[in-house]
């Protein structure tokens, strides 16, 4: 009998039972042999989820991955280690944050070598540069100067660019970002609004405008804004980390050079911190007298910590509260009635909310706005004209 060549070729690659059983062996034991390796090569790092070969476990983070951060520090603990690609990049969530940046800040204050923080400012940013006793001395100078006109006789006059970018820029973003986030939740949470304008009536009269001297006298207001800051966390994780010198925490040993991702999300949204953190309530920074609580405020992970805490911190702290006071001194704010409200994000460098559309109606005439952009435009103007005279 003659036997077509198709079905001999049919026959010899049909997988026999024998067969079959012999590649699952096979695979299984090279599993166990790569899950093996991979402990080795660390075997007192901390742990994490399985990486595949070549990706890691790139594919894993998704859309949100300050999330999926969160969900493997539930399982691993606050400090674990992912791939990307074939780095080793160790994740820091909770109290494991203050840790790192704060105890052992030096170990910590590095920056990956990464090619892009190279093209920053032309590799003399502070934000993305290294850490060195030469950063070390400038970012002090940036610091205690507040980069006054001053500044450029201890800066290196190249360097003073990027640091002015550091500074105004980052704050600008983060101020941009947060207003975004603020009229969003002033309009999602309106019996809030109502409070936050009485307490803003009080103290600021239709006479004039809010001012930062206003400031210890509206409590409510920084308590809002606090909270908008710990229940969006608009700034989930920090620009990333890397060890200066081979470190340990929480028992973990960490090579030098190692990739640190600081996971900010986790703290300000941890229930063992944060009764219902799920919760918009500003309520939570203010104490039984109704004074803001300096050790709840304290809490809220934003601008980083320790030795590479954001350098316009105190700027924009300052920012949010004169334009939020403004806006709800002068502005209401109601939702479109055709247009569900979503606190839904959109995922970047920070964590922008998605396209929203509503109604504002000015509260009163624009005099008082009118001559304030007047009065400002003659300050800068005044001050131009004199250092053209000095000059």
């Amino acid at each position: 009998m003659r036997m077509d060549i198709q079905e001999v070729m049919e026959e010899m690659s049909r997988p026999s039972p024998r067969s079959l059983l012999l590649a699952s062996v096979s695979l299984l034991v090279a599993v166990h042999l790569w899950l093996w390796i991979q402990r080795c090569r660390n075997a007192d790092g901390p742990p994490g989820p399985f990486p595949w070969p070549v990706i890691g476990n790139a594919a894993q983070l998704g859309s949100a991955p300050h999330l999926y951060f969160s969900r493997m520090a539930q399982k691993y603990g606050e400090v674990f280690q992912i791939k990307l690609g074939s780095r080793a990049v160790v994740v820091l969530n909770g109290d494991a944050i203050r840790t790192a940046l704060i105890k052992k800040g030096a170990d910590f204050a590095g920056r990956p070598d990464f090619t892009s923080f190279q093209f920053v400012s032309n590799g003399k940013s502070m934000a993305f540069g290294n850490y060195s006793d030469w950063w070390k001395a400038h970012r002090k100078i940036a610091q205690t100067t507040g980069l006054t006109s001053s500044t450029g006789v201890f800066l290196d006059k190249e360097y003073v660019p990027p640091t002015v970018s550091d500074i105004f820029g980052a704050s600008q973003d983060t101020l941009s970002t947060a207003l975004q986030w603020i009229i969003l939740v002033l309009v999602r949470f309106p019996d809030i609004q109502k409070q936050l304008r009485e307490e803003v009536d009080k103290v600021v009269d239709s006479s004039r405008l809010p001012s930062i001297e206003d400031q210890p006298r509206l409590p409510y207001v920084m308590a809002f804004l606090y909270e908008v800051m710990r229940f969006t966390s608009f700034i989930p994780l920090t620009i990333p980390h890397s060890t200066t010198t081979d470190t340990a925490i929480q028992g973990y040993r960490i090579p030098k050079d190692t990739v640190v991702f600081i996971n900010q999300w986790s703290i300000n949204h941890s229930p063992a911190k944060w009764v219902r953190p799920e919760v918009f309530d500003p309520n939570r920074f203010l104490d039984k007298s109704g004074a803001l609580d300096k050790d709840q405020t304290s809490s809220v992970l934003i601008f980083s910590l320790g030795k590479r805490r954001c350098i316009g911190e105190d700027l924009s702290k300052m920012q949010l509260f004169l334009y939020t006071t403004l806006l709800i001194h002068q502005c209401l704010f109601k939702a479109n009635p055709a247009e569900p409200l979503s606190l839904d994000y959109l995922y970047g460098l920070t964590l922008k909310p998605k396209a929203f559309n509503i109604a504002v109606e000015h509260r009163n005439s624009m005099a008082l706005l009118d001559a304030y952009v007047q009065q400002h435009a003659k300050a800068e103007a005044d001050g131009e004209s004199t250092s053209s005279e000095q000059n």
